[in-house]
This record gives C-alpha cells, structure tokens and sequence, in this order.
C-alpha cells in the first residue's frame, strides 16, 4: 500500500515537473546577449562602464543599443553602398563618396535647455556635430536668458504659492527669478526695433529661424549654443516662436511698435526641405523629449520616405495615444522612419542619459581625433 502510494506522488511530481519546466530552446548567442554588468575589480573606467550598459539589461541596455545607433550614424558614408547603376560619374569616385555622411536631426524641449543638458547641446552645435535643430520657444529664449542671469537648483517641492510671493519661478527642480525675464526684455526690445526697422527700410523678410539666428548673433556669447548655431550656419527651427516668453516679448512690442511680420511658412518649406533635399545622404535623428520638436522633426523625415535611424529619450507613454509617447514603430506606420532604419526608445530622464550618450559617441571621437593628432 505505502509503495502504491509513493509510486504515486512520482507520478504526480513528474507531471508537475513537465508542466513547469518546459524543455528550453537554445539561445542564438548572436542574437541573444549574456547579461553582465561592470565589474568595479578592473578599476573606475568611466568608458568601459558606459560600453557595459549595452549589457546591463533593462533601460541601460537600451541606452547602449542608443550609442551603438549614433555611432552607426556617425560611421556611415556613402562609399558604404553600392553605387547605383544610373548613378553620375562623380558619384563613382571613392573620395567623394567617403565624404557623404549622414545628416543628423536634433531635438529637445524647452526644460532641457534650462536644465544643464544646455551645455551639451552648446557642445554639440559648437563642433558641428549635428545638422539641424528643432526646439521649442523656451528652447530659444532659455538659452538666451542663461547668457543674461543664472537658473539655479530649488526642489521639487517647494510651494508655488510661496515662490510666487518671492517672485520666483519654478520648473521641475530649478528656480528662474522674474528679473530674468526683465534683462531678457531689456535686451531683445532694441534687437525687435531694429528687426521692424530693417523689415521697413531694406524689406527684410522674417522667418522664425532668420529671426533665431539673428538672436545667436547678438547675444555673441560663446556659452550659447545660438550663439555657435548662428557662426557655424546650423538651422534652428521653431515652429512654435510665440509659445513662451518670447512670444511675450513679441506681443509687447507689437502693441508698442505694430507692424513686425514672422512667416512661418518659409520656414516649414525650409525645415523640410533640409530632409526632402539630402540627396545621397542618410538621415538620423536624437530627440529628446517629445511633443513639437518631435513631431517637426519626423513629418520633415516623412517627406524623404523616413529617416534612417532614430533615437528617442523620453519618459513619456504611448497609451494614451500622444505622439510624444508614441514608439519608434509607430512613426514607421507614417513613413517618417523607414522600415529599414535602426531605432530605439530609452525611456529615461534625458538629464540622465543624454550626457552619457553623448560621451560615448559624439565626445569619445573628438578626444580620439585630438590625441590621433597629437600623435
């Protein structure tokens, strides 16, 4: 009787067994990597750390699959593709097709430029390291200001009731005082009669990015990235002037001197033109955060049957339907991201791993061409 019964509890452990433990499929270890972290043994390598994320897992395993997207982007040339067979005589020369490279897309929202992600950007446009800019109003303005009087760190807490007794405003963790945005009308309101003045006697046409690069110029301040936009001849685009204190400005100074006219329809013409007119050229895009910029830069890429790689940092979701939530995939339903292209989300605070993306890709090179040359 008790051997029955043993007989049947294997019986019972065994079925148990075959239900859990599923017999495994081997892994393609070139397609599926191990996961290993950093091993703080070998030292503090800040690179080495970063070239471990892509193995980490979670959301540092996207954020190395993002660098190895912008180094790709970075890598590209022309004299990487086959020639096609209709292709002009230049076309065919080895030199010339080395030189073709990608063209780089770059987009951010305002709090990104108030925040210290600012001087990365500055870093990027200062080298030429990106083609096109897309940002909001406070992308514009924020930069701005910063050459006129500091933003300091506050808290996420602190009453809005309170700050606004003391004059002080806040985004997210930062404090902007209202003087601010006082020196930053005693500065522009000269720079806007001039922009009428020359409207009137020289029939300058306005657009927003003739009036930005106008701004980057005036402000001649090496820690704008206007500033380096306006020298190296980067486009910025801002589809969105008036939504901000420099569409405040604007208001203001259109009830005192009438008559300033900004043509939007320019610039979308320019904007997608920077897509539609690449030639032989690919196109990526890093977009931080969502929103305008975001949008801006895809419809250009639509344009062009979609860019060639993409990067998105946000934190935003896509269940609610926003586009600033919306995945990588979702753009390639509209044609604005090829369906060939190499994509990928990192769904973390840009603050945090746009530095370090940018210090993998983008500056890790420009050290090593520095010490190439000293070489």
């Amino acid at each position: 009787m008790g051997g029955a019964s043993a007989e049947g509890r294997r019986e019972s452990l065994d079925a148990i067994r075959s239900v859990v433990f599923k017999e495994s499929e081997i892994l393609d270890e070139s397609r599926f990597r191990r996961i290993s972290g950093y091993d703080f043994n070998q030292g503090v390598n800040f690179m080495s750390l970063l070239d471990s994320m892509v193995s980490t897992g979670f959301q540092a395993s996207n954020l190395g699959d993002a660098i190895a997207v912008v180094n790709d982007m970075l890598d590209w040339r022309l004299s990487h593709e086959k020639p096609a067979e209709d292709c002009r005589e230049e076309e065919l020369d080895l030199a010339f097709r080395e030189s073709v490279r990608c063209k780089i897309f770059l987009g951010f929202t305002s709090n990104l430029v108030s925040s210290g992600i600012r001087d990365i950007i500055r870093f990027l446009v200062e080298h030429k390291m990106v083609d096109v800019v897309v940002t909001t109003a406070g992308g514009i303005e924020e930069d701005l200001i910063k050459c006129l009087a500091p933003t300091y760190r506050g808290d996420f807490s602190l009453p809005g009731a309170y700050l606004r007794s003391k004059g002080l405003n806040r985004i997210g963790n930062l404090l902007v005082p209202n003087d601010n945005y006082c020196k930053f009308e005693n500065w522009i309101n000269p720079i806007l009669d001039q922009m009428l003045k020359e409207q009137s006697e020289k029939h300058m046409e306005w657009t927003p990015s003739k009036v930005i690069s106008r701004l980057g110029k005036e402000i001649n301040d090496e820690s704008s990235y206007l500033y380096w936009a306006y020298k190296n001849g980067i486009p910025v685009f801002c589809p969105g002037l008036t939504d901000g204190s420099l569409g405040d400005m604007l208001y203001c100074h259109a009830i005192r001197s009438s008559g300033l006219k900004i043509d939007i329809v320019q610039d979308i013409r320019a904007m997608n033109g920077e897509a539609v007119h690449v030639g032989l050229r690919k196109t990526g895009m890093i977009i931080l955060g969502g929103g305008l910029p975001k949008h801006h830069i895809c419809n250009a890429n639509m344009m062009r049957n979609g860019s060639d790689y993409a990067i998105f940092i946000n934190t935003a979701q896509e269940f609610d339907g926003s586009d600033s939530g919306a995945q990588p995939d979702e753009a390639v339903s509209w044609g604005k991201i090829r369906g060939s292209a190499k994509t990928i989300k990192v769904h973390c605070d840009a603050t945090i791993a746009f530095p370090l993306l940018v210090a993998a890709t983008f500056a890790r090179r420009l050290q090593d061409s520095a010490l190439n040359n000293r070489l």
